[in-house]
């Protein structure tokens, strides 16, 4: 309404930007809210719940990665669903049981969050529409193709906002710079990511005075790029100019206020022993040399995870070690440590840094994967988007039907883990912030994951690179930690750096990890 017919009426543009600043992302907080609550006064009953939400995510995921193995498709999608409701209803149970347990939030007001806004930041909150005929007699003819729309809110001033057009092209001119940016031979990614930016950014520049923060609450397609690698009029990357930092929804700027306290020490997962298949066992060689072998090469596709191979990542272990070297009282677990039973047993770490391999599920109908991803053909429906990616930790290739550690962590399960006060989770893996895109709710995947299981911070990348680039970034950013910088300017100088470098140039390398939540350094400083 406020776009198509009151564009000029500044009511009208403040309802807008606080129904969208009171809606998107609310299912996220409204299950983020009842787990922190049951948590906060545990007690048998509740502990009892959550080892049996826990519990329930373990079965759905296995089996979902699984296939139908000797049932039929229909049977085992049955399988799946029985679950699925049985896990509907111990939710419900603990939002029951949350009910009172925390004080009941009140309306988001526009002026509270302008409050959190600092003085050199703007907040852009993207949001997709669909544009309403109200002369039509129908609901099915009269709304139109949607379309994507900014809302620039600053510290002091009015709100100033940009339609910027048709969602279906500028998703188009995203997915053609998205191929690109995965490719480091391609020599169009500057164009491509030019064509993005007249599209998404330079509307909403000129809206941002002059502001050097931007926190960017995406919607749509618009979840799956690195604004850093936007290139603006005069040729430059816009990490060049702005600070960048990702929220669900800038709501966050008032939940992320609330300090927590972690309850244990640092926590870093490395170099996980994943195992060979023991059709793959010639011998009865030691499994670690089996494991450390570079002979053979990660298997990235494939109808289910008995199909997948995960090669060793030797590298991640130097990796770990150096990040260890500057933070000392790390709990550091490698080799056949690195389990998920390891993971989930892990109670509000101060950081948690996991370097592994990451995946997701595709329903791509002639079973081929996007370029460059580690993906796993859905054989069967799976509706629930949390159980389509995840990570592989020691055993993955092994297959076991254990029931509290298989070698893989879906989102589901990692959405779980208990965060609460831990500042900062680094997901050292490829395409840890990829998943299912929803309009108004982000992207369900392991970045949702681990909002919900409580990190006030989350670094993941968007595409996969090698494991040196990997570790070189991850090295820089731990010093940049260690030394003060915040949890956001850390990567942002890493990336500057490497931009500089002869070989480097291109943002495929420097530009695949991004930072979303709060950019503090580790002691709570901005």
């Amino acid at each position: 309404m406020h776009v198509r017919l009151a564009g000029d009426n500044s009511d009208a543009r403040d309802l807008a930007v606080t129904s969208v600043l009171r809606r998107k992302g609310r299912v996220l907080d409204a299950l983020s809210e009842n787990l922190s609550a049951l948590r906060r006064r545990l007690n048998t009953e509740d502990q009892s719940l959550l080892d049996g939400l826990s519990d329930i995510n373990s079965q759905l995921a296995r089996i979902a990665l699984s296939g139908p193995q000797r049932k039929s498709v229909q049977e085992h999608q049955n399988q799946i669903k029985a679950l699925e409701e049985k896990r509907e209803k111990i939710e419900a149970e603990i939002s029951r049981r949350s009910a009172g347990s925390y004080e009941v939030s009140h309306p988001v007001k526009l002026v509270a969050v302008q409050a959190t806004i600092p003085s050199d930041a703007a907040l852009i909150e993207f949001a997709i529409y669909r544009p309403f005929n109200w002369k039509a007699t129908e609901d099915k003819v009269g709304y139109n193709e949607p379309h994507y729309v900014a809302y620039v809110i600053r510290n002091k001033g009015e709100v100033r906002w940009a339609e910027l057009g048709a969602a279906k092209e500028v998703d188009s001119a995203i997915r053609s710079w998205r191929q690109a940016l995965r490719d480091p031979r391609r020599k169009d990614v500057q164009q491509l990511a030019r064509a993005v930016d007249q599209r998404v950014m330079e509307p909403v520049r000129a809206l941002t005075g002059d502001a050097t923060h931007l926190l960017v609450s995406p919607d749509g397609e618009l979840n799956l790029i690195p604004f850093e690698a936007l290139v603006d009029g005069q040729g430059r990357y816009l990490v060049d100019h702005y600070a960048i930092t990702y929220l669900t929804s800038g709501r966050e700027l008032q939940r992320i206020q609330v300090a927590r306290s972690s309850l244990s020490n640092p926590l870093v997962i490395a170099d996980p022993q994943f195992g060979e298949p023991e059709s793959d066992q010639s011998s009865k060689s030691d499994t670690r040399k089996l494991n450390s072998s570079p002979k053979r090469q990660s298997v990235i596709t494939g109808n289910d995870s008995s199909e997948v191979y995960f090669g060793p990542l030797a590298g991640t272990e130097r990796e770990a070690s150096t990040i260890k070297s500057l933070f000392p009282e790390i709990i550091l677990l490698t080799g056949a440590s690195a389990t998920e039973a390891r993971l989930k047993q892990a109670a509000a770490p101060r950081l948690l840094h996991i370097a592994t391999h990451g995946f997701f599920l595709t329903d791509e109908v002639d079973g081929t994967a996007t370029r460059g991803t580690r993906a796993i053909s859905a054989n069967a429906k799976i509706e629930n988007p949390l159980l389509r990616s995840g990570l592989a930790l020691a055993g993955a290739n092994l297959h076991k039907s254990s029931k509290d550690d298989d070698g893989i962590l879906t989102a589901l399960e990692a959405s779980g883990l208990n965060l609460w006060g831990t500042k900062l989770v680094t997901l050292s893996a490829c395409d840890t912030g990829l998943g299912e895109v929803r309009n108004g709710e982000g992207v369900y995947g392991l970045r949702r994951a681990f909002v919900l299981a409580g990190a006030e911070t989350l670094v993941m990348s968007l595409w996969p690179v090698s494991d040196y680039v990997t570790r070189e970034m991850m090295t820089a950013y731990y010093k940049g930690l260690k030394q003060g910088l915040g949890r956001g300017e850390s990567l942002r100088q890493v990336q500057l750096s490497m931009l500089k470098r002869k070989g480097r140039e291109h943002p495929f390398y420097w530009a695949s990890f991004i930072q979303s939540g709060e950019w503090a350094n580790l002691d709570g400083k901005r």
